[in-house]
């Protein structure tokens, strides 16, 4: 009776059988095949980037178009290929195809990406695989020869000595939120807050101070690039604090070499895109000069409504309001006379550089309103089938009662009477 009254409850709800009994997960199919190579793979030689990558990009079977692959900001092409290729292959030189290069204490970084971005099969209109951009990186020690060949001659100049001696090497990196270390997972969520650390490695050079002069952000690696934000202008005004964001520079600096800052992280509205790079210019002064409206770090408090410098007076930070920030003619006479020194006696030290950091990536970039949609339209279906459910048991019950009664009536029950004695 039970099984019964069960089956029809599904045939009531689901209108056959077939749903009403647990089917297995595999029925004689054949499963998906276990991918057994990787589906992009990295060369980093000595002057190329090898990139392979496989047909079968996302493990789905359905195999890519090599005319939708691109490498690069220039968006360089890969090798020619046949259709019974299972790979597409790139071969490009460090330096090309816009890969941008930065310089650490301890390494080069080459950084480029691959762009895979479907488009449509003759004259339809529909694309039946998604989207993806893939950072690359090449890091390259930079100790050691990283040539095959001897080097000649053995003995060493005493210029070039001086040279390496006094050549300065600029980088910025993302840290942890304590500052301690730098970030090992280059993730954000909107709300998070980056922690950035400009340094400059001075070697046995004079003392310098470092300054952020500008900052801009972009999608790609290509400061140039559109849609774009200014985070960091006006030689050392950071403006991204005068909106709603709580940017700014801390105070006081870890050394005269090393600059930090903060910035509230965010995305490009109307661009798919969740990946954005921070290219900043950083230059050097004497560690003893003075700060100025051209060499300052400044920071917009918005519970003052006013400018504050890391290091200096206040003043030097009011042309950041003006949105024009000159030098005062003592502090320019000055500069230029120690570059005129320097260029005598240290020609080949290099006072500025552009630096990038990056990608940033950004988890969940999808819409919130579609996130709340799907959850409030998955708990509308689960809620009317509960309903259903209370109205059909409802209904069998009552149909049960009355097929008792009917049965009860057309059968009476004969009670025997007793007669007194």
């Amino acid at each position: 009776m039970a099984l019964s009254y069960g089956l029809f409850i599904c045939l009531l709800l689901w209108g056959s059988t077939e749903l009403c009994y647990p089917q297995p997960l595999w029925q004689g199919g054949a499963r998906r095949p276990v991918r057994s190579k990787p589906p992009l793979v990295v060369e980093c030689l000595e002057a190329q980037l090898v990139v392979t990558v496989s047909k079968d990009l996302f493990g789905t079977g359905k195999l890519i178009r090599p005319a939708d692959l691109t490498l690069g900001p220039e968006a360089c092409k890969p090798l020619v290929s046949t259709d019974m290729d299972d790979t597409v292959r790139f071969e490009v030189g460090l330096h090309e195809c816009g890969n941008s290069v930065q310089v650490t204490k301890d390494a080069l970084v080459y950084s480029t990406f691959l762009l895979h971005k479907p488009r449509p099969v003759g004259n339809l209109s529909i694309v039946r695989t998604n989207s993806a951009e893939v950072p690359i990186e090449c890091h390259f020690p930079r100790q050691g020869n990283v040539s095959s060949q001897a080097i000649l001659p053995t003995w060493v100049p005493f210029k070039t000595t001086v040279y390496s001696e006094e050549k300065l090497v600029f980088s910025l990196y993302l840290m942890e939120e304590n500052w301690s270390a730098k970030k090992r997972f280059p993730t954000f969520q909107l709300g998070d807050i980056a922690h950035l650390q400009a340094e400059v490695h001075t070697g046995s050079h004079v003392p310098l101070r470092l300054f952020v002069d500008h900052c801009v952000a972009t999608p790609t690696p290509d400061r140039n690039a559109s849609p774009y934000h200014t985070i960091v202008d006006f030689n050392g005004c950071l403006v991204d604090g005068l909106s709603d964001a709580s940017s700014a520079f801390k105070a006081p600096r870890p050394g005269p070499g090393t600059l930090q800052f903060t910035v509230d992280v965010f995305h490009f509205a109307n661009d798919s895109r969740n990946t954005i790079y921070i290219t900043c210019h950083l230059k050097v002064t004497p560690a003893d000069q003075v700060p100025d409206q051209l060499n300052k770090a400044c920071s917009f408090s918005k519970s003052s409504n006013s400018w504050s410098p890391v290091e200096g007076t206040a003043d030097i930070c009011q042309c950041c309001n003006k949105g024009s920030c000159g030098i005062p003619g003592r502090s320019r006479r000055r500069v230029e006379q120690w570059h005129q020194s320097a260029s005598r006696s240290r020609r080949h030290v290099t006072e500025a550089a552009d630096v990038t950091v990056g990608p940033l990536i950004f988890l969940g970039k999808a819409s919130d309103h579609g996130v709340e949609g799907s959850t409030s339209s998955f708990t509308s279906v689960m809620l009317g089938l509960g309903l259903a459910m209370v109205v059909t048991l409802t209904l069998a019950a009552v149909v049960l009662g009355v097929a008792r009664r009917r049965q009860a009536a057309s059968h009476p029950v004969m009670c025997p009477v007793y007669a007194s004695q």
